[in-house]
């Protein structure tokens, strides 16, 4: 087999239908550089790696686009990934796919696969997704779930630590300020919790009583169908907080739940992580995150 000449009709071949048929751009680019990815290590195979800088001298110069060596190095590692993947999706473009070829871990790799292809991510939201280290904020039981295909919860992809952005160079010294902190980009803070949250109102006013409360942030899930009440603290968890929470979460229960809605769940974000007070704490619907200022 000629492997140059397979390689230069692939890609002359893709560079044509980019031009004619823009529909089918993505699928032409996924199809064309996995078989350059393929023709390269087979290549490498008879004629050593070496070939590669040959191969990328020639093409360009014949078809008068830079294909360079690092450019050919990435087919070739894309072709190698959609081995181990079985299959490619249609969702991710090639560059979503460069963006995951420095990530060793399969696993890993296929979780930024999921939330690209369920949450419509553009390859700049996606790089940034793999930069906030988000798959390595899961806890193991998360992780242990998307390899073995089990159903999620709504908590199990709530990162820990959360990260909240500081933009203005604020000190975090009460939880007034961390809200406030939120509350300039609540996107950001929605996609640190996962998928389906949305945001209802911040100081969402309730009575107990004779005395009005203030809940932090009251969110919504709409893939899990229940509230989310989420209480913030500037220092360490203790256990009054989760006494403090216990109370709102019921009381949305009873005056805001319906029947068809599942219970609501309680998120406390502290300062850190108090492991001890938690093995104390019999509702499992409650779940701690520290919070992670940049």
């Amino acid at each position: 087999m000629n492997y140059y000449t397979e390689i230069k009709n692939e890609l002359i071949n893709n560079e044509i239908t980019k031009k004619v048929k823009d529909y089918s751009k993505n699928k032409s680019d996924l199809t064309t550089y996995y078989n350059v990815g393929k023709l390269l290590s087979e290549a490498g195979k008879h004629y050593g790696e070496g070939i590669i800088k040959e191969y990328s001298r020639r093409l360009t110069k014949e078809l008068d686009v830079k294909y360079d060596i690092s450019s050919l190095n990435k087919m070739k590692k894309f072709y190698l990934l959609s081995l181990k993947l079985a299959t490619v999706s249609p969702k991710l473009s090639y560059s979503h796919y460069v963006e995951l070829l420095s990530r060793n871990n399969i696993d890993e790799i296929k979780y930024y696969i999921r939330i690209t292809e369920q949450q419509n991510l553009s390859v700049r939201e996606l790089r940034a997704r793999i930069k906030n280290k988000e798959y390595e904020r899961l806890d193991n039981e998360t992780k242990d779930k998307l390899i073995n295909n089990t159903t999620p919860a709504v908590t199990d992809f709530i990162k820990n630590p959360i990260v909240i952005k500081n933009n203005t160079n604020k000190e975090i010294i009460s939880e007034k300020v961390l809200q406030r902190l939120i509350l300039e980009d609540i996107p950001a803070f929605l996609d640190e919790l996962g998928s389906g949250f949305t945001f209802i109102r911040n100081e969402y006013k309730i009575k107990i009583g004779n005395y009005y409360n203030y809940i932090d942030l009251l969110l919504y899930n709409i893939e899990f169908n229940c509230y989310v009440v989420v209480e913030l603290k500037v220092t360490e968890l203790k256990k009054e907080h989760i006494g403090q929470i216990e109370v709102y979460m019921n009381y949305i229960d009873k005056h805001l739940k319906k029947i068809t809605q599942d219970k609501t769940i309680g998120i406390i974000i502290c300062k850190k992580d108090n492991k001890f007070i938690m093995e104390y704490c019999s509702d499992s619907r409650i779940l701690t995150r520290e919070y992670l200022e940049i």
